[in-house]
């Protein structure tokens, strides 16, 4: 017999994801591409990468899910829904990890919409539209540029082709390498099957840890804008030429790095400005460096804002060029906007985070995530849970159990919202 039931009631803080359960199925994907000093090496579409998925899958054939992987190796995992028709509610992130990678990144996302998905199961809870979890390809891009390739093939934002055909630096085509590991699917999934997407994620930056905060509530993603800077003066001897002479590429770089960084501040508190790169050449101690090449990265929750940091950075450019005699080459080589997420299902993470009484605030991603893509074509949200000292991409990446599960307790109220009850088992667990 089965009982009508609210989502809110499904929800509320008496439901709760198994802790443990989401913790131990972390550690096991861990073993995976375990490294000495506590990290995980599992690149996109390796060996390791394939023993991830089919550990994955095995999960959740478990759970009764319906399995398709598509074109590009994308793994979607169906729990049905009492209304069929219906799009799913999706959530997830990714398995692969950089080369030098922690056990949380991407994975904490999968694996906590797996155990949404166990909770639901353990509860005897019928949703009305199906809930989903998928695992994306190539987040990481670290072997096969660019990041996020999963989502973006799926989005439509990155061609299929030419994903397919992108090699890593040992001549491998992404096509090869999903072939290799069996992971080239046929299944269609498309666009129109997709209500809502969640995706929970640690932070990868300190403001959560900083400010004692458990969940972030991601209200949308900064824009990016990047660029190539090239600086070219005079090499000259260091002793023999006067100060007043000097045509010092290096001297010029310097001034654009401290307006870079004056922009970003002044842009306060979404302006981002990163010199990342910068390689003076002769690279000799007494000579005048007569070349520098130099990025540089600038984001932004607004558009305009990033626009006009844009339009600045151009000025700065050409003004310091003028006045130390060099010739400077801008070249734009990235370009994303600002992305802001879906009000309701922002206000579903904020409900989710009140009725289970954790502290939560407001925030912006300044990483790339498949949500960003994902935002574009369906209502989305991302949940950040704190990582310790704010590293990630490192293997000393850490995230406690508290807070995972905290995080999970979230994505589940959140998920359940947009995916509505039609149904709990009488008897069930509580």
């Amino acid at each position: 017999m089965t009982v009508s039931v609210t989502p809110s009631e499904a929800a509320g803080a008496v439901l709760k994801s198994d802790g443990e359960r989401l913790w131990q199925s972390l550690m096991t994907l861990a073993e995976l591409g375990a490294t000495p000093k506590g990290g995980v090496n599992r690149q996109a579409l390796t060996e390791l990468d394939r023993q991830a998925r089919d550990l994955f899958i095995d999960w959740c054939r478990a759970e009764g899910c319906q399995i398709r992987i598509d074109a590009i190796g994308n793994i979607f995992a169906r729990r049905a829904g009492s209304e069929p028709g219906m799009p799913a509610v999706m959530t997830g992130s990714h398995i692969d990890t950089q080369p030098t990678g922690g056990k949380y990144d991407g994975c904490f996302g999968v694996l906590a919409g797996l155990e949404v998905i166990r909770t639901l199961n353990q509860h005897a809870i019928t949703t009305r539209a199906p809930v989903e979890v998928v695992a994306w390809t190539n987040e990481e891009g670290c072997r096969f540029p660019p990041c996020m390739m999963g989502s973006g093939v799926f989005t439509g934002e990155l061609g299929l082709d030419e994903m397919l055909a992108r090699c890593d630096d040992q001549g491998v085509s992404v096509g090869e390498a999903l072939d290799a590991i069996g992971y080239r699917g046929s299944d269609r999934v498309d666009l129109d099957e997709v209500k809502a997407y969640f995706e929970a994620h640690i932070e990868q930056g300190p403001l959560l840890e900083d400010t004692a905060t458990t969940l972030g509530v991601v209200i949308g993603a900064l824009g990016q804008k990047w660029f190539d800077v090239t600086l070219t003066g005079v090499e000259a001897h260091a002793g023999p030429t006067p100060m007043h002479l000097r045509k010092d590429a290096l001297v010029g770089a310097a001034e654009i790095t401290l307006a870079v960084n004056r922009m970003a501040n002044e842009a306060a508190p979404h302006g981002r400005g990163t010199v990342g790169v910068l390689t003076p050449h002769p690279g000799s101690r007494n000579v005048i460096p007569g070349q520098v090449r130099m990025t540089v990265d600038l984001r932004h929750l607004e558009s305009d804002a990033l626009e006009d940091m844009a339009t600045r950075l151009a000025e700065v450019v050409a003004e310091v060029s003028q006045r130390h005699g060099l010739r400077a080459e801008l070249t734009p080589t990235a370009d994303f906007p600002p992305e802001a997420f879906d009000e309701t299902c922002v206000k579903a993470v904020r409900a989710g985070a009140e009725a289970h009484g954790l502290s939560h605030m407001d925030i912006v991603s300044g990483a790339g995530h498949d949500a960003i893509f994902l935002g574009r074509v369906a209502p989305t949200a991302m949940i950040f849970v704190p990582c310790e000292g704010g590293i990630s991409h490192n293997e000393i990446e850490y995230a406690t159990p508290e807070d995972l599960h905290a995080g999970c307790n979230v994505l589940l109220h959140a998920v359940l919202d947009s995916a509505g009850v039609a149904a709990r088992a009488e008897g069930g667990q509580r």
